[in-house]
């Protein structure tokens, strides 16, 4: 992926000295032409397009971003209405499918920053997050919203 880069940078500053022209617009042009380049290349590289990781970074960042304005929305109801009769906090353990520990990190990072949760502790053998919510109705459920949203993007960022 790093050399796909690297080679469409590459292509992209060719190109501005090809033109004798160092501004911007010539820049991004000689990059989309570097990609296309590349994409039509790409049976040579033995990895995907670097282009599917960075358009799963973006679907991972925009996953995050719905599900933190969501939380927020849910933490808000609950501070107006403190009906304490109906708040159910909980922990419990995620067993997870991710090896690396920077994807371990990041999916950690993305639960504690999503307001009413919070990962309390990743276990030795680093397959199982023990995560405290502020309100879960069914706990099954939490553990999949959480393995559908977070953990799926992040395993397609890591596949690119």
């Amino acid at each position: 992926m790093a050399f796909q880069i690297l080679l469409n940078f590459f292509i992209a500053v060719v190109w501005m000295f090809m033109n004798s022209s160092l501004t911007p617009s010539t820049f991004v042009i000689g990059y989309i032409i570097g990609l296309l380049m590349i994409i039509m290349t790409r049976r040579y590289f033995r990895d995907r397009l670097y282009i599917w990781r960075i358009w799963a970074a973006i679907k991972l960042t925009l996953i995050f971003l719905k599900e933190l304005v969501m939380s927020n929305i849910s933490v808000l109801m609950l501070v107006i209405k403190p009906d304490l009769s109906t708040v159910r906090p909980m922990i419990f353990a995620l067993p997870t499918e991710l090896e690396h520990d920077w994807e371990i990190t990041l999916l950690s990072s993305l639960i504690t920053l999503t307001p009413g949760t919070i990962v309390l502790h990743v276990s030795d053998d680093q397959r199982t997050l023990y995560i405290h919510a502020i309100d879960v109705n069914d706990v099954d459920e939490a553990i999949d919203s959480i393995k559908n949203t977070f953990e799926k993007a992040i395993m397609e960022v890591r596949r690119g």
